[in-house]
C-alpha cells in the first residue's frame, strides 16, 4: 500500500496537513464519528473541551486499532469543535497534533466549527477514513 500526500503547485502553505492524498491500496476503513464518551457511554469531560478531545484521541487509536490501522493509514480527517470561536478550534487542533493521533493529521484535513453535535455536552467529534492492506 502506498500513500503519497501532495500540495498541488499554487495551493496556501498549510499548517501541517496536505491539500490531497493518493491512496494506492484496495481497502478502506470509514470510522464513524469519534466521540468523547467513555467505554459506558458516558460523557467525558462536560465543559472541558481538552478533555473531551483526550477521550476522542483515545477512542479513535481503538476503532484505528480494531480496523487493522495505525494513525499513519489515516487518509482523512474531519474536525469537528461546537464552537464559533477561533482561539477553540485552534485549541483543539493544537490539542490533536500533540497527541499520539497526529499523524492521522498530516493527510487531507478539515476543520469546523459547528452549532451542535449529537451528544448533550459534546465540545469535539472527529471523523477518520484509513487505508488498510490488502486482506490476508
Amino acid at each position: 500500500m502506498t500513500i503519497t500526500r501532495l500540495d498541488p503547485a499554487g495551493l496556501h502553505a498549510t499548517p501541517g496537513y496536505h491539500h490531497v492524498t493518493v491512496v494506492e491500496a484496495g481497502r478502506t476503513a470509514y470510522l464513524a464519528g469519534q466521540c468523547p464518551l467513555d467505554a459506558d457511554g458516558r460523557l467525558v469531560g462536560p465543559g472541558d473541551l481538552a478533555a473531551q478531545v483526550g477521550q476522542v484521541v483515545a477512542n479513535a487509536l481503538l476503532a484505528l486499532d480494531g480496523a487493522g490501522a495505525a494513525p499513519d493509514d489515516v487518509v482523512r480527517s474531519v474536525v469537528y469543535v461546537r464552537s464559533a470561536d477561533r482561539a477553540d478550534l485552534a485549541a483543539a487542533w493544537q490539542r490533536l497534533l500533540d497527541s499520539p493521533l497526529a499523524p492521522a493529521f498530516t493527510t487531507a484535513s478539515t476543520l469546523l466549527g459547528v452549532a451542535q453535535l449529537g451528544f448533550s455536552g459534546q465540545l469535539v467529534e472527529v471523523d477518520l477514513t484509513a487505508a488498510l492492506p490488502p486482506a490476508v
